[in-house]
C-alpha cells in the first residue's frame, strides 16, 4: 500500500496547491499570442461539468464538494480580481490588459477530482483516448501579455521587479522567481502606491478569506489515504487487480499503477495503452469498485464535516460572499 499512500499524499498536495493558485490573481508570464484559428479566448464549452453526467462516478458528487470552489466560481473570482486590477492601473495612467480568466479550464470542477480519484472511470473517453485527456483539454490557449516597466510592476504588485531565473554557480544562493525584491516606491504618477499594489488592493476589494480554505483540500487528502486502508476498499482493489490480471495485465497492485503503465510519454494514445484502460474501466465495473470506494470515503467526509463543521461553514460562508463581491464587480465593469 506503499504506493497507494504516496498517491494520496499527492493528490493532497495538488489539491492545496490548486486552492492557492485559484486565490491569487498575479498574471500570467508574457506569452506568445493566441493561435488565430477562430476559436474564442474563454470557451465555456470545454469546461468541466459540475457533476459528472457519464462513467462510473455519473452523478457522485463527495460531502466535502459542498465546500469546494467550482471552476466557475474560481473564474468569476479571478476574471473580477483582474478587472480591478486593470482599473487602478488605469487611475496611475496604466494601460494594462490581463489575461481572461478560464480560457484554459481543467479536467475537474473541483480538487475532489471525482472523475479519476479512484482511476479511469470513463469508458467512451477510455476507448477514444486511453489514459490521455481528451483533446480540447490539452490544448493551451495562450494569451499575449506585454513585458512590465520596473516601475509598473512596482504599481502593480508592491514591490519590485523580481530578479530573473538563474543558475546557481558554486557557493551562491538560488535566485527564483519572487525571491531579490524590494518595498514598491511610495508614488508613481503623483499618486500613492498602493499597499501590495493593485493586485493587493484587488484581492481586499473582494474580501480576504477570513478562513482557511486549504483546510477542504486537507480533509479531502485525508479522506482518501484512510479510505484506501479500509477492508472493503482493499478487498475491491484486490479483487480489481485480479480481474486486470485474468486480461493479461498482471502485477497491477491498484488503479493508479494502471495509470501510471498507461500515460504515455508524448500525450498520444496506442492500441496498448487504450486496451488497458478499457480493461481498466471494466474491471471497475466489474468489481464495483468505484461505487465501494465512494460509499467508504463518503461515509469518512461525513465524519469529517461533522468534527470540523464550524471551520467548513466559516469557509463556505466566506466564499460565497466572495463570489457574490466578484459578480456584482464583473457586472459594474461590463457597464
Amino acid at each position: 500500500m506503499t504506493h497507494i499512500k504516496r498517491t494520496a499524499a499527492a493528490v493532497a498536495l495538488a489539491a492545496s496547491a490548486l486552492l492557492l493558485s485559484a486565490c491569487s490573481s498575479a498574471p500570467a508570464p508574457d506569452t506568445a499570442a493566441n493561435a488565430a484559428d477562430g476559436r474564442p479566448v474563454v470557451d465555456k464549452d470545454n469546461w468541466p461539468e459540475k457533476v459528472p453526467t457519464h462513467g462510473l462516478t455519473k452523478n457522485l458528487t463527495l460531502p466535502l464538494e459542498a465546500y469546494m470552489a467550482s471552476y466557475e466560481d474560481q473564474v468569476t473570482v479571478e476574471q473580477a480580481a483582474n478587472d480591478l486590477q486593470s482599473s487602478c492601473m488605469k487611475d496611475y495612467g496604466i494601460d494594462l490588459t490581463l489575461p481572461r480568466a478560464g480560457a484554459n479550464p481543467p479536467p475537474s470542477d473541483n480538487d475532489a477530482n471525482i472523475e479519476r480519484r479512484y482511476g479511469l472511470t470513463d469508458r467512451a473517453g477510455a476507448e477514444k483516448y486511453g489514459y490521455e485527456l481528451a483533446p480540447a483539454l490539452r490544448e493551451h490557449t495562450r494569451q499575449t501579455m506585454r513585458e512590465l516597466s520596473g516601475a509598473e510592476v512596482e504599481v502593480l504588485t508592491g514591490h519590485t521587479k523580481p530578479e530573473p531565473v538563474k543558475a546557481a554557480k558554486m557557493g551562491e544562493a538560488f535566485v527564483g522567481p519572487g525571491q531579490g525584491t524590494e518595498p514598491a516606491r511610495t508614488e508613481f504618477n503623483g499618486k500613492k502606491v498602493k499597499a501590495g499594489g493593485c493586485i493587493g488592493w484587488s484581492k481586499a476589494q473582494l474580501g480576504a478569506p477570513a478562513a482557511d480554505p486549504v483546510l477542504v483540500a486537507e480533509l479531502a487528502g485525508e479522506s482518501l489515504t484512510r479510505s484506501m486502508k479500509d477492508e472493503k476498499v482493499v478487498a475491491a482493489i484486490d479483487a480489481w487487480s485480479s480481474c486486470m490480471a485474468g486480461k493479461g495485465h498482471a502485477g497491477l497492485a491498484d488503479p493508479y499503477r494502471a495509470m501510471d503503465q498507461g500515460v504515455t510519454q508524448d500525450q498520444q494514445p496506442t492500441p496498448e495503452s487504450i486496451a488497458l484502460a478499457v480493461d481498466d474501466v471494466d474491471c471497475k465495473q466489474k468489481t464495483d469498485l468505484v461505487k465501494i470506494w465512494f460509499g467508504v470515503e463518503s461515509a469518512i467526509q461525513d465524519r469529517q464535516i461533522a468534527d470540523n463543521q464550524d471551520r467548513l461553514t466559516g469557509i463556505k460562508e466566506q466564499h460565497g460572499k466572495e463570489v457574490a463581491v466578484a459578480r456584482r464587480q464583473m457586472t459594474a465593469s461590463a457597464q
